[in-house]
């Protein structure tokens, strides 16, 4: 996979071993381009996989960067993948490998930006933003995005966050929720 923008644009990552469906290079330029600068901004990167989102996140400017992902086969891969920001950028991504839901139980932080990529046959889309809605993790003018398959459906409005944009890339869909007002 490639660093598509910012200071590390054009870096490879590796593909850890086990299931994984990575976030496509058109789909990350494309988010991420609608995000705009992340300078000093916070982001969280929920089912990280090789933790290239969170690596596209620094190369874009964000300064705080957590990345949480709990199957346990993908650490080594995503520890090799994220060090170069540290040996390069000498930005440092925190890195939790345990349970998102139990992450998002735990975390005190808040967060301008979420990225959620749960795996497709994930059943709880829903419920993921309910808890993170609940858990009070976005900043006031924060975005909560979610990667899911196009068959899955997502109400406009979940706790107190609301749809606010969408984007469809082939057989995915990504959706930003912003804390309504």
């Amino acid at each position: 996979m490639r660093i598509t923008g910012g200071e590390l644009k054009g870096r490879f990552t590796k593909c850890p071993d086990g299931i994984i469906r990575p976030a496509m290079d058109r789909m990350r330029e494309s988010f991420f381009a609608i995000l705009g600068d992340l300078s000093g901004k916070s982001f969280l990167d929920l089912f990280s996989g090789s933790g290239t989102i969170a690596i596209e996140a620094v190369s874009r400017g964000a300064e705080h960067v957590v990345l949480c992902e709990k199957d346990k086969i993908k650490i080594k891969t995503v520890l090799e993948n994220v060090s170069v920001t540290e040996k390069v950028m000498h930005n440092k991504i925190e890195c939790h490998f345990m349970p998102v839901e139990l992450f998002i139980k735990r975390s005190k932080a808040k967060y301008d930006i979420i990225f959620c990529d749960p795996p497709f046959p994930y059943k709880f889309h829903r419920e993921l933003i309910e808890s993170i809605s609940q858990g009070s993790l976005l900043t006031d003018k924060g975005v909560l995005l979610i990667h899911r398959p196009a068959e899955k459906e997502m109400p406009d409005k979940i706790g107190n966050l609301r749809k606010k944009d969408f984007r469809i890339y082939g057989r995915s869909i990504v959706d930003f929720y912003e804390i309504d007002s």
